[in-house]
Parts: structure tokens; C-alpha cells; sequence
């Protein structure tokens, strides 16, 4: 057994920086296996309902029906899934964020069998919901499982997380600098040396054995598109102020279903994917561009043109039957129709400016690429991941500073409106949620944590000596990271912007530390 005392604690925590960069490869290596199948059993689910679809229109109304009724049998298995394994609910990002901060419980083997099979079933079906999310969760959980089985410590179980995390997302959009930078800027919200390796180094080989399955080329093949010219970044300013209002519209709509819906205990928990999936399979017979993640939507819309106005009828259906799909609590997530919402918000609003002679033609697909970075960066409010994660879906980084510029926009937009990042809302609903059950009580935990906290630029901190600040009680400082040094601190320290502050704290003091911590070390 390992040594878990503080002495212990303490000796492993200077010495696993180059072991943590191994298991983020292992780890890395597994998440990219399991979400290599999570993808193309989500590709063949999808071929099968455009075939389904396909015959059913030639069919009688008898076996119609019949299919309808094999659609709500398949909401209630997915209801009974998601009651054997409540944490495979949703995208699975705040049920991360929560483990994280030692507020959710995860069973690491059930949670990613559930994710997996409720995922295929619930994409495969029609289901307005994305892979992303969820191999998100398979990653971080991989993650957990890896640590639990080889009994790491604490400390190291955080870092190890948090690189399956990154590997499942750099997986799934074949995306490695967006894997690591959404660790950093939605999980964590800090950059730490011993984070950054781990995370990269699991991202990077999440990345490669997913396009040894896939091919070295971007998910989205967007050829013969322009760089846009200066003269245009009024439309592109004006986009962004549109889709940051889009991304609150978004995140409404989201949260209204959840509340109404996935939260109303009138309804039984394996009753409640019934209705959307009887939803889809409206839609497959009417509208079936907005069954499914969307993949295929924004490939036809990069293709050619289409009218405006059928264009912005697809972003209503979309938005809303994404929002009845998620609320329905069953697993998927949100990333990838965002980034369909986004397309279609900015192929619209191109299509118009090309038609009044604002914009030249072969410029309607650049406004559609920004205002996928856009909506994303409106809804998630993480504008770096936002550029990053399209400029690598498409290959092109000719596109920096009209992403920058786009992405800033909607970002600013969407906070003087008051629109709150969508995963931290969906955490603090479901840490309210747990609050609420009669078996979420948690017991007392033994267990310590290493935290690292940033030192921000003129923060209450900055330039004193440690005898000097009113610290917060209930923690200890183990050392303070300076560059490529780590300092022992003595009273007479001074402490700077830029320095790192590496804390011990209990498991259950830490998220209560951190959150005093970081209000003395960011002001």
C-alpha cells in the first residue's frame, strides 16, 4: 500500500512529475481506444437511421407505427440505464467539474459502460445530442479507473482525470491542443506545469491513435475557403454581437427543459426519454437534417448554398429539439450542436449579407466557420478553447485574427448580458440535486489534496510577505512554484504575480480553501 500520511503525501508529490507524463500516455492510449469504437458505433447508428428513414417513407402506417412504438421501448431502456447509472447523465462535463472539486461521487467502470451503450443508443435513435461531452466523461473516467486500480494517491488522481478528460476530447474532434486547453480553461480555469504535461501528453496520444483509426486530416474538409479581408470585420463584429444573444437564447432554452422536464419528479425517470425519441422520429419523416449530433448538416451547409430562410428554420428546430434532448437526461451532450447551431446562426446571417452585396460569395462560408467559434464561445464562455478547437477541426490557421476578433465579440456580448457559462450552471444544479436526494450524504473523507493556486497581478497577495496576509484557516503552503524553482516559504517570503502557491488541504476542506484562496490571489 502507499504511503498516505501527509509525509507521504509530500514525498510523492515532488517526485511524479515524469511518472505523471507516462500515465497521461497510457491513459491517453486507452481513452483514444475507447472512444475510436464510441465514434464509429455512433457512425454506424447513424447510417442505419438515414436507411431506416429511408425505407420506412415507402412503408405502410401500420409498420410506421409499429416503428414509433419501438422508439418509446427504446426510451424506456434508455431510462433504465440512466437510473442504474445516474452520473452517465448529459454531456458528463459538470459531473467531471464535480469530481474535481470533491463534490460528486463517480463509479468510474458502471459510469462508462452507461455512457457508452446510452450514448450509441441515444445518437443512433435522433437524438439532437453530441459525442463530445460524453468522451469527455469516458476519458476522465478512464482516468479514474487507471488510478483507482493502480491505488495512486490522491494527489496524482486529479492530475490523471483531467488528462483522460483532455485525451477524450482531443479524440473525439481529433483536436489535441483544444483537449488540453479546455482542461485548463473549463476544468481547472489555472495553467500549471505538472497539469499542462500531463494533459498534453495524454491529449496528443488520444490524438494519435485516433487518426491512426481515421486519417491525419481535420474532422471538417472546409477547401477552397479564403482569408476573409479587413474591410469585412465590421460583419464579423456584428456576427459575434448576434450569436452572443444566440448563445443566451441557447443556454435558456436549455436550462428551461432541464428544469421543467429532466428535474420534474412527476414524471419517472424511465418515462422521460420516451418523448423525445417519439419526437424524432417526427422529424425523421419531416425535417431529418436535425437528427443526430449534426456532423452531416454542417457538411452539407460548407457544400453549397441554401436559402436563408430554410437555413434559420433549421436553427429554430435544432435549438429547440436540442434542448428537449438534453432534457431528457439521457447520455450525450451539447458540444457538437453548438457547433451546428453556430454554422447554420452563420451561414444564415452570410447568405443575407452575400444577397444585399455586403459580402462577396466565396466569403459566406468564412462567417459560418467563425460563428461556430462564436456560439461555443457564447454558450461555454471559453473563447482560447473556442479558437483553437475550429481552427484545428479545419486545418487552417490562416483564420487566427477573424476568430480572435469573433470570439471576443460574442464572449463580451454574452457576459454584459448576463449569460453564465452553461456548464458551470449545469454544476451548481446538479450539486443542488444531490443536496436534495436522501442518499447523497457523503461521508467524512481521510484523504488529502495538493492544490495549486495562481498568484494574479495586483491580487491582495501581490508583493506582500506571507507573515503579512490574513491567510484563510484549514490549509497548509508546501511550497511556492516560481518559474522552473520550488521555494520553501518562510515568513519573511514575498510573494509575487506569477508564482504558484501548492497547498495541502483535507479532501473535503479543499474546494472551500481554494475557493478563499482565490479570492485573495485574483482581485
Amino acid at each position: 500500500m502507499k504511503d498516505r500520511s501527509t509525509s507521504g503525501i509530500l514525498k510523492d508529490w515532488y517526485s511524479f512529475n515524469l511518472k505523471l507524463v507516462l500515465q497521461g500516455i497510457i491513459i491517453g492510449f486507452l481513452t483514444g481506444l475507447i472512444v475510436v469504437f464510441y465514434r464509429l458505433a455512433i457512425s454506424r447508428g447513424d447510417e442505419s437511421r438515414e436507411k431506416i428513414y429511408s425505407a420506412l417513407a415507402e412503408k405502410s402506417p401500420l409498420i410506421i407505427l409499429g416503428w414509433f412504438v419501438f422508439l418509446a421501448l427504446a426510451g424506456l431502456l434508455l431510462g433504465y440505464i440512466v437510473k442504474l447509472a445516474p452520473m452517465s447523465k448529459g454531456s458528463g462535463i459538470p459531473q467531471i467539474k464535480g469530481f474535481l472539486i470533491h463534490q460528486v461521487k463517480l463509479d468510474w467502470f458502471k459510469d462508462i459502460i452507461a455512457k457508452f451503450i446510452g450514448g450509441v443508443m441515444a445518437l443512433g435513435f435522433g437524438l439532437s445530442l453530441g459525442r463530445e461531452g460524453p468522451s469527455v466523461q469516458i476519458g476522465a473516467e478512464t482516468g479514474l479507473g487507471f488510478s483507482r486500480l493502480n491505488k495512486r494517491l490522491p494527489v496524482e488522481e486529479k492530475f490523471l482525470v483531467t488528462a483522460g478528460a483532455s485525451a477524450g476530447l482531443a479524440s473525439a474532434f481529433n483536436a489535441p491542443l483544444a483537449g488540453v486547453m479546455f482542461a485548463l480553461e473549463e476544468l481547472h480555469k489555472y495553467i500549471s506545469p505538472v497539469l499542462l504535461m500531463s494533459a498534453m501528453a495524454a491529449s496528443v496520444t488520444g490524438d494519435f491513435v485516433s487518426r491512426y483509426f481515421f486519417g491525419l486530416g481535420p474532422i471538417f474538409q472546409f477547401e477552397n475557403m479564403d482569408v476573409l479581408p479587413l474591410s469585412s470585420y465590421l460583419y464579423v463584429i456584428f456576427l459575434g454581437l448576434i450569436v452572443g444573444f444566440l448563445g443566451k437564447l441557447f443556454n435558456w432554452i436549455i436550462l428551461f427543459v432541464q428544469l421543467n422536464y429532466s428535474e420534474n419528479n412527476s414524471i419517472r425517470e424511465i418515462y422521460k426519454p420516451v418523448i423525445p425519441l417519439l419526437i424524432s422520429g417526427v422529424l425523421g419523416f419531416t425535417v431529418p437534417e436535425v437528427l443526430g449530433g449534426g456532423h452531416h448538416l454542417i457538411d452539407e451547409l460548407s457544400a453549397g448554398h441554401l436559402a436563408a430562410g430554410f437555413i434559420f428554420f433549421l436553427f429554430l428546430v435544432k435549438i429547440i429539439f436540442t434542448g428537449i434532448s438534453y432534457g431528457a437526461g439521457v447520455p450525450g451532450g451539447i458540444f457538437l450542436p453548438m457547433l451546428v447551431l453556430g454554422a447554420l446562426a452563420g451561414k444564415g446571417i452570410g447568405e443575407v449579407l452575400y444577397g444585399f452585396g455586403m459580402i462577396q460569395e466565396n466569403f459566406v462560408l468564412n462567417f459560418m466557420t467563425l460563428a461556430m467559434a462564436a456560439f461555443f464561445t457564447a454558450v461555454v464562455k471559453a473563447p482560447i478553447t473556442g479558437t483553437i478547437l475550429i481552427m484545428e477541426m479545419t486545418g487552417s490557421f490562416n483564420h487566427l485574427l477573424a476568430l480572435i476578433t469573433i470570439c471576443l465579440t460574442s464572449y463580451i456580448t454574452a457576459d454584459l448580458i448576463g449569460s453564465k457559462a452553461i456548464y458551470e450552471t449545469l454544476l451548481e444544479r446538479l450539486l443542488e440535486n444531490n443536496k436534495k436526494g436522501p442518499h447523497k450524504k457523503r461521508k467524512r473523507s481521510s484523504g488529502k489534496s495538493i492544490l495549486e493556486v495562481p498568484v494574479m497581478g495586483g491580487s491582495d497577495v501581490d508583493g506582500k510577505k506571507v507573515k503579512d496576509i490574513k491567510w484563510p484557516e484549514r490549509f497548509l503552503i508546501v511550497s511556492i512554484r516560481r518559474g522552473e524553482e520550488e521555494l520553501i516559504p518562510d515568513g519573511n517570503f514575498e510573494i509575487y504575480s506569477g508564482d504558484c502557491l501548492v497547498i495541502l488541504a483535507d479532501n473535503d476542506e479543499a474546494p472551500l480553501v481554494k475557493e478563499e484562496l482565490l479570492k485573495i490571489t485574483s482581485n
